[in-house]
C-alpha cells in the first residue's frame, strides 16, 4: 500500500470516527445547528451550544430567529461564566433589539456580569465600579422590577468592597508612621462613606493619628493639639458609648490630660 492510499485511509478513518456533535460543527446546515443549539442549551451544555450559536449568528442577522440566537448567544457566555463577553454580547443585544421583551433581562445580566468579575477589594475596583453604575442604571431604568432586590444587593456588597479597600489604604499609613497623610485619608474616607460599617474603626485610627502627633508635638504647638485629641475622644464615646477600642482610649487620654497637667501649671498664678 503506497503513501497516497494510506493517508487517504487516516482521512476517511478520521472522519467516520468524528463524534456527531464535532460532525455538526464541521456541517454547514445552519437550520440543524440552529436546532442542536437550542437543544444543548436546554441540556445545560453552554459550551457545546455556545460554538454552534457562535457560527449560526452571521448567517440568522435579518432574519426574524437572529433576536433569539443572538440573546442565547449572549447567555452561553454568562452561563460558561466567561463575564466579560457576556457583557459584551448582552450590551450589544440591546442596542441591536432596544424594543425586545428581553431588554430587561439583558440588561440585568450584563450589569451582573460585571458584578461577578468585580476583583477582590486589595486589586483595582474599576469593574467594581462599573458594577455600580450599571446596576444602578438599571435600577433606575426598571424601578418596578423584581430584580431590584438582588441588584440592591450586589450593589451594597460591592459598595462594603470599595470601602473596605479605602479602608485599607488609609490604615496604611498609620501601619508606615505617617500619621498627618494618615489622618486626611481617614478624614475623606468619613466623609465619603458616612454610613460605613467601618466607622467605629476609623475614627478609632483617626484618633491614634492625632495621639501620635499630639503627644511628639513640640511645646508650642502641642496645647491646641491635646484639645483637639479631646474633642476627637469625646466624639467618638458620643457615637459609640461601648466601643470596642474603650480600654486604649482611656488609657491614651488619661496620658494626654496627663500632658495638659504640665500647661496648666505653667498658667497657674
Amino acid at each position: 500500500m503506497n503513501m497516497r492510499s494510506i493517508s487517504l485511509l487516516l482521512v476517511l478513518y478520521t472522519v467516520s470516527s468524528c463524534s456527531p456533535y464535532q460532525k455538526l460543527l464541521n456541517g454547514d446546515d445552519m437550520g440543524l445547528k440552529y436546532k442542536e443549539a437550542e437543544k444543548y442549551y436546554n441540556a445545560g451544555e453552554h459550551r457545546k451550544a455556545n460554538r454552534l450559536f457562535e457560527q449560526i449568528v452571521p448567517a440568522y442577522r435579518g432574519k426574524p430567529q437572529a433576536e433569539r440566537v443572538i440573546f442565547f448567544f449572549a447567555d452561553t457566555y454568562y452561563l460558561n461564566e466567561d463575564y466579560f463577553l457576556a457583557a459584551y454580547q448582552f450590551e450589544n443585544f440591546v442596542k441591536t433589539y432596544p424594543r425586545s421583551q428581553r431588554v430587561e433581562e439583558a440588561k440585568f445580566k450584563a450589569a451582573k456580569a460585571y458584578y461577578e468579575v468585580s476583583p477582590k477589594y486589595s486589586l483595582d475596583q474599576k469593574d467594581t465600579n462599573t458594577a455600580i453604575e450599571k446596576l444602578q442604571l438599571f435600577m433606575d431604568t426598571y424601578p418596578n422590577s423584581e430584580r431590584v432586590v438582588e441588584a440592591n444587593q450586589m450593589i451594597a456588597e460591592l459598595q462594603t468592597k470599595l470601602e473596605k479597600k479605602a479602608f485599607e489604604v488609609a490604615k496604611q499609613y498609620h501601619t508606615i508612621r505617617d500619621f498627618r497623610a494618615c489622618i486626611v485619608a481617614f478624614d475623606n474616607f468619613i466623609g465619603s462613606f458616612p454610613g460605613t460599617k467601618f466607622r467605629e474603626e476609623a475614627m478609632y485610627f483617626h484618633f491614634l493619628a492625632h495621639y501620635e502627633i499630639a503627644v511628639n508635638s513640640i511645646p508650642s504647638k502641642q496645647l491646641d493639639r491635646l484639645n483637639e485629641l479631646f474633642e476627637l475622644h469625646q466624639k467618638i464615646i458620643r457615637y459609640y458609648p461601648d466601643t470596642i477600642f474603650l480600654d486604649d482610649l482611656s488609657t491614651k487620654i488619661e496620658k494626654a490630660q496627663d500632658l495638659k497637667k504640665g500647661f496648666d501649671t505653667l498658667t497657674t498664678p
